[in-house]
């Protein structure tokens, strides 16, 4: 804190100040000494309101009373009330320069929390340039300076635009005169979940919903078997909404200190809480869970040994059988000797975002963001910069699905008490990827029985799988969109025909979601599907290299099933010559039946046919209704 900081510092600084100063402290009138004396009291009892009070009491007596406003300069910075610091400060300033120099340091963290990065540089540098600082002084203003420095460089380095950084209280309804962090929210980004530290002692979960008018629902603690008379907090929501992993610490059944739990939603509320076990949670401490958004990947903050620093940021895959794999560690681009954690994974499943205090800031921990190069390579971690960055400790983020609207905890002016929850416009260059989703159930066409099974979402042009996850025993699910790309949409279960569609948003950015139901094909004689992700250019039958993650599916199919024969049949739309349309989705048929004979399918288990123009599903008046006609079909033969 500044002003403990600044009463340490006095105590040093008296004994180093050069006797040629023009201030001198003995001829402060005694009224105005014993004031400043009960003020100092006041504020080193918590009561900062009235210690700033009696010395401006004091230095109304005593206008050149230069230590005092000095007191009130640190206890405004106390405060954050970072203008009227500054204004004390500079007071102190023109009564006498030279004695002023010695407490220029504190002055320079004020100009910085106010934003003048340039000016608190400037200041800090006059600090470092006396000669007779004590070595534990000078270790804090070079530490300052780089900090500083890093700021004024940030700056001129990033085009900041016209961005404004304006924190909304989210209100009443979510917050009280109590502490809440922590926020978390659903993809829909209409249930939110926080912690809230119930008379100042006890963590529990709390939820607000937004409503149909873009208000908050007032905010109630969970329902169901998981908030109780230990803490429980550092939460975070699977997207569907349907699990809650949280940090629980000094659990009976706990392995350390903080353990990581999981509680599922059920018609009753949420379930009793559940140690993730010892392949998560160690002796050591783990907290601050972020589950992507296809729930395969747990990031997670620890201290175990064997990090590159204090506390580093894990990663656990969860295996088809549900348990969790052996976490490893993020690496260097994330890690560093110091301490990370609260990392957030954004819906994009591209974006993390997280906390340090090792790599380069503005002092104490930042917040940074990577990018995801591969599925086990990280970007550079990049500083969000100020003024989402500042001097002071920046705790957790989270980003809606829009990828521009984020969520954090402060203590800002307008808090209701302690830690309120607020909301601001991300800058635009360092924000994720925007994210639709799909959500629907899979079902059997037949009997419409829900069906568990695998969803996997494929980038197009990478054939990299992006998402993939499982269905639910009623067979709803839920996969992230993020726009940008190429998707191939693909679901998978044994004994039926898989699904596929596309999405091509590399071109388009759609404002809405989807919602599709899926009814799944038992595989039987003549059952049949249309290959939504075979592509040709115009007019022309070499397979574009987008087809290849759906082809491969196909052959999935078929190893699954060696007893059963497949029809490729290509169909076009009446566009052109009929001859010329038959010869084409002939063509087709066989550049399809080519590939998977090329990765060893027997010939004769498939038949190529075209038809043209022949079969269409969809009138031809229409591009929409054209495009429709100009298919692949994968036909079981009797």
């Amino acid at each position: 804190m500044l002003f403990k900081y600044f009463l340490t510092a006095v105590s040093i600084l008296l004994l180093s100040i050069p006797g040629s100063s023009q201030y001198t402290p003995s001829k402060v009138k005694k009224k105005a000494e014993a004031l400043y004396t009960k003020g100092l009291q006041q504020a080193s009892e918590g009561d900062i309101q009235n210690g700033i009070r009696t010395l401006t009491e004091a230095v109304k007596i005593d206008p050149r009373f230069l230590e005092a406003y000095l007191s009130i300069g640190g206890m405004f910075g106390e405060l954050k009330n970072y203008p009227s610091a500054i204004e004390n400060f500079e007071k102190a300033k023109a009564i006498d320069n030279d004695y002023f120099r010695y407490y220029s340091l504190p002055y320079a963290i004020n100009l910085a929390g106010m934003g003048a990065f340039e000016k608190a540089l400037a200041a800090v540098n006059d600090y470092l340039s006396l000669p007779d600082l004590p070595a534990s002084s000078r270790r804090a203003g070079e530490y300052r300076k780089r900090c500083f420095t890093f700021a004024v460089d940030y700056a001129k380095n990033n085009n900041l635009g016209n961005y404004q950084f304006e924190p909304q209280n989210m209100g009443d309804s979510v917050n009280s005169h109590f502490s809440e962090y922590f926020p978390t929210l659903t993809i829909d980004g209409r249930s939110l979940i926080f912690t809230r530290r119930v008379d100042g002692v006890n963590e529990d979960f709390y939820s607000s919903s937004l409503t149909d008018d873009n208000r908050w629902t007032k905010s109630r603690s969970l329902l169901g078997n998981i908030n109780t008379n230990r803490n429980e907090g550092a939460q975070n929501i699977s997207q569907d909404g349907e699990w809650l992993i949280f940090t629980g610490c000094n659990f009976p059944e706990g392995y350390g200190s903080c353990d990581l739990y999981i509680s599922y939603l059920t018609p009753g509320g949420w379930s009793a809480p559940e140690n993730l076990g010892p392949v998560i949670n160690t002796d050591a401490w783990e907290s601050a869970p972020s589950l992507s958004p296809d729930k395969r990947d747990l990031y997670f903050s620890s201290n175990r040994p064997g990090g590159l620093g204090g506390s580093d940021i894990y990663i656990a895959r969860r295996q088809p059988d549900g348990t969790w794999s052996e976490p490893r560690n993020a690496g260097p681009e994330i890690n560093t000797a110091g301490d990370e954690s609260a990392p957030f994974i954004h819906a994009d499943n591209q974006t993390l975002y997280f906390n340090s205090n090792g790599h380069t800031g503005y002092g104490d921990n930042d917040l940074f963001l990577v990018r995801k190069k591969s599925p086990e390579e990280w970007s550079k971690a990049e500083n969000l910069g100020y003024p989402i960055n500042t001097i002071e400790n920046e705790g957790s983020l989270v980003i809606a699905a829009d990828g521009r609207t984020a969520y954090y905890a402060s203590d800002r002016r307008d808090s209701r008490g302690g830690l309120d929850l607020y909301t601001f416009e991300l800058r635009e260059n360092v924000r994720p990827a925007k994210t639709l989703w799909v959500k629907g159930k899979v079902f059997d066409k037949k009997t419409l029985k829900g069906l568990p099974s695998a969803v996997e979402l494929t980038d197009l042009n990478s054939r990299d799988v992006i998402s993939k996850v499982q269905t639910d025993e009623t067979g709803a699910y839920l996969i992230t969109l993020p726009v940008g790309k190429d998707y191939a949409f693909n679901v998978n279960r044994k004994g039926y025909l898989f699904f596929s569609e596309n999405f091509p948003l590399s071109r388009e950015s759609p404002d809405s979601t989807y919602h599709i139901d899926i009814p799944l094909q038992p595989l039987e004689a003549d059952a049949s599907i249309v290959l939504k992700n075979i592509f040709f250019d115009i007019n022309e039958f070499t397979l574009k290299p987008e087809s290849f993650a759906e082809l491969d599916n196909v052959v999935r199919l078929l190893e699954e099933n060696p007893s059963l024969k497949f029809s490729i049949n290509g169909h076009t739309d009446n566009t052109g010559n009929a001859a010329d349309n038959l010869n084409l989705s002939k063509n087709r048929a066989n550049a399809v039946v080519n590939y998977l004979v090329g990765k060893g399918v027997q010939a004769s288990r498939l038949s190529a046919e075209g038809f043209g123009s022949s079969q269409p599903v969809a009138g031809n008046q229409t591009e929409e209704g054209r495009a429709k006609n100009r298919r692949t079909e994968l036909k079981v033969r009797p």
